[in-house]
């Protein structure tokens, strides 16, 4: 029976470890990602404010999406990738088909999904087994970003980011800016650029004995520092070397750069024209590389585009 038992967990490693082979080979011939979500990678978008202990629950294994340590070990279907797992994925194998009571995952609960903190190869024999349900304990974070199962980061990505607009929009009322034509394709932009015209209220304030309202330097701001390098960028065509990418995404990275430049030269007299040419220089993709970021966005645009922000 013991020899049997034995074989038998052998067989279903080997099982799980070719569909894990198989969706990894799909995946790459789709570009699509077909890791798990790091628990880390998606905290640090969502940034929840709030960690709850909520106890020992039983939980859809089905609504296990990430890991916090173990992601690169097991597909999105929590199918090993490694031989090394392939020891103890076994022996937990085993005791499932004993019936031997294991002691209960850990794992973060985010909306309505989980990240396994300790227990991702007995979440991996359960999705072998067809096992519905686990034992976890759980803690909750709390978030107003909507996951689901599938999700990659870069659909995650661009969720906060429109979160972050809305945020943005609702807090400001920006009537007053063109908002049209205001886009961020990275997660916390916009609270970037809310600190740039804060710079630039304060600035305005100097000298003065009546404070000047957000509105008034949101619009100095956009006449006298956002317009002026957009239509640097413009002129040296700048978003043809950025596939992908929007006049605001380059808006904030030529003030990071002409920083950077002015910082290194010692001087405060490099021109935004010189630090724009400079840019493109050193970052601009050239032919090849825009030809294949448009192949690669081909073949992802059907996968986002069926995922929709939820607020």
């Amino acid at each position: 029976m013991g020899i049997d038992m034995w074989n038998q967990a052998r067989e279903d490693f080997e099982k799980a470890r070719t569909r894990g082979r198989m969706q990894s080979l799909l995946g790459s011939l789709a570009w699509k990602n077909t890791d798990l979500l790091s628990l880390y990678a998606v905290t640090e978008l969502i940034k929840p404010k709030n960690e709850t202990y909520l106890g020992m629950k039983t939980i859809p294994v089905d609504k296990i999406i990430g890991s916090e340590g173990r992601y690169q070990d097991f597909t999105l279907a929590f199918y090993p990738k490694k031989e090394m797992l392939r020891s103890r994925w076994q022996s937990i194998d085993m005791a499932a088909m004993e019936y031997i009571n294991l002691p209960p995952i850990s794992a973060y609960m985010v909306g309505d999904w989980y990240f396994v903190r300790d227990g991702n190869h007995r979440v991996s024999v359960a999705k072998a087994q067809g096992i519905e349900f686990i034992d976890a304990e759980v803690v909750g974070l709390d978030t107003e970003i909507a996951l689901e199962a599938g999700l990659t980061m870069k659909q995650l990505a661009r969720r906060v980011v429109e979160y972050e607009r809305e945020r943005f929009i609702v807090q400001y009322t920006p009537t007053y800016l063109p908002m049209d034509q205001i886009h961020f394709t990275s997660p916390g932009s916009y609270p970037e650029m809310v600190n740039h015209i804060l710079v630039h209220k304060y600035y305005l304030n100097e000298g003065k004995t009546e404070e000047i309202s957000f509105e008034s330097a949101a619009r100095s701001w956009c006449r006298t520092v956002y317009m002026p390098i957009i239509e640097e960028a413009r002129r040296a065509k700048l978003l043809a070397s950025f596939p992908g990418n929007t006049e605001g995404d380059l808006y904030l990275w030529i003030v990071r750069h002409w920083d950077n430049l002015k910082h290194m030269s010692g001087s405060h007299e490099v021109s935004i024209e010189s630090a724009t040419n400079d840019y493109k220089v050193r970052y601009g993709k050239g032919r090849f590389k825009r030809w294949l970021y448009r192949i690669r966005d081909f073949f992802s645009k059907d996968s986002d585009a069926n995922v929709q922000y939820k607020p």
